[in-house]
């Protein structure tokens, strides 16, 4: 993909220029990305401590065939027989991996596959992550959606029979505070039974006030749990810090949200130990809070600027293949989202397998529904994507796939009483 909204002199001032070098090429120039910010909360908890502990351990090359073999035929998936699963030795077992996963999804899932759409309501962001194409060095369109407009977008794909959408902005307090994603929440409670959200990391109290709002869950990117690589790629802004990613699902569910979400961007580091921590981080905070909804995506990097200079480690189908089948053995009870980076091809076969839920309809640009929805063209000014999909299916047409797969399409997986 060429580099068109990549930022030079032109677009940036001399002084802004000389802080993106510094940042760039001089690591002292960063702050810490280890320590709080004023503002960020910290909670007490031991999670973290015991997912990078199994992370750092994790040495995928010293398992065997004989491991591999052994994780299958147990009954109970351990850590152990999942991090073989995860291994190279695993790679010729997939067939057996697909077969184990298929089971235990339809064990717990039956034939069901859920659908949603991703709402982006804001693309202003004031981080500096070198892979995104929201990163407030870019020279995009940038767009802040206000409440009429985002209720237009939202009674458009209400109007299609959606019934659960993800609010989604970039992340930026200035311009998309608590409040107003609070108010589009409340908006949302008027179309939709199911409400997402993946903005910035928040504090407890605020993650309760948006509860109180209407959301009902909260996925949080961890985007890689390799803390060297994530500093080498989060050069500014808040989600620089680390820990305070970290630690935002389980502030959502002490903010008493009813579900939360995590993802490691597959290709920013070693795929197979941000698969590990990405399902340990699972594992020990559903035995925190064995109440909640928990859920894992498996989105791989997908083509946007700088790619070329970040050197994304590929990430074949085969290998998220293999992913996606560990991570239903080792979590079965646990919901597996494919996101519309994935090919159309791709996602058909793994809600046969392993998958649970699908976006369907999606834009990840800003105020386009109307044109994508109905084909009218809205009078909007719209916003810049954040990265390329690659499913661009319609709900109805996701809708007709599945069921033609011999499997059972569901817009909404909860009923409040």
């Amino acid at each position: 993909m060429e580099n068109q909204f990549f930022v030079d002199s032109e677009y940036l001032s001399t002084e802004a220029l000389a802080k993106k070098h510094r940042l760039e090429n001089d690591p002292s120039s960063r702050k810490n990305h280890m320590e709080y910010l004023p503002g960020m909360e910290v909670i007490e908890s031991d999670v973290c401590a015991n997912v990078m502990a199994q992370m750092n351990d994790y040495d995928p090359a010293k398992y065997t065939a004989a491991d591999v073999k052994a994780a299958l035929e147990h009954d109970t998936c351990t850590i152990e027989d999942f991090k073989a699963l995860l291994s190279p030795a695993a790679e010729p077992f997939l067939e057996r991996m697909a077969q184990k996963a298929r089971l235990e999804t339809s064990k717990h899932f039956g034939n069901t596959v859920y659908l949603f759409t991703p709402l982006y309501i804001a693309n202003y962001c004031e981080n500096y992550c070198v892979y995104c194409g929201f990163n407030c060095y870019n020279h995009i369109s940038r767009m802040k959606l206000n409440m009429e407009q985002i209720e237009h977008e939202m009674k458009v794909i209400a109007d299609s029979g959606m019934e659960e959408i993800l609010i989604l902005t970039g992340e930026s307090r200035s311009q998309s505070n608590v409040e107003y994603i609070g108010e589009a929440c409340k908006l949302a409670r008027k179309y939709f039974r199911m409400v997402g959200l993946e903005i910035y990391p928040v504090n407890t109290e605020e993650y309760r006030y948006l509860h109180e709002c209407g959301a009902d869950y909260v996925t949080v990117f961890q985007e890689t749990y390799d803390t060297d690589k994530y500093e080498q790629l989060h050069l500014f802004g808040h989600k620089r810090v680390w820990p305070y990613r970290f630690d935002a699902q389980e502030r959502a569910l002490r903010g008493g949200m009813r579900g939360v979400a995590f993802s490691a961007l597959l290709g920013l580091s070693d795929f197979r130990k941000d698969a590990l921590a990405s399902a340990l981080h699972v594992y020990y905070l559903q035995r925190k809070y064995p109440h909640a909804e928990m859920s894992l995506s498996c989105p791989r990097l997908r083509p946007i600027i700088n790619n070329d200079r970040i050197k994304p480690l590929d990430v074949g189908e085969k290998q998220l293949c293999q992913v996606l089948c560990a991570y239903r053995i080792f979590l079965p009870f646990v919901g597996i989202t494919v996101s519309s980076r994935e090919s159309a091809e791709f996602r058909n076969g793994i809600v046969k397998i392993a998958a649970t839920k699908v976006s369907a309809g999606v834009s990840t640009g800003i105020g386009d529904h109307e044109s994508k929805y109905t084909g009218k063209e809205s009078d909007a000014v719209q916003g810049d994507e954040q990265f390329e999909i690659d499913d661009n299916r319609s709900l109805e047409k996701m809708y007709r796939d599945i069921a033609e797969e011999g499997l059972q399409p569901v817009l909404n997986d909860y009923l409040y009483v």
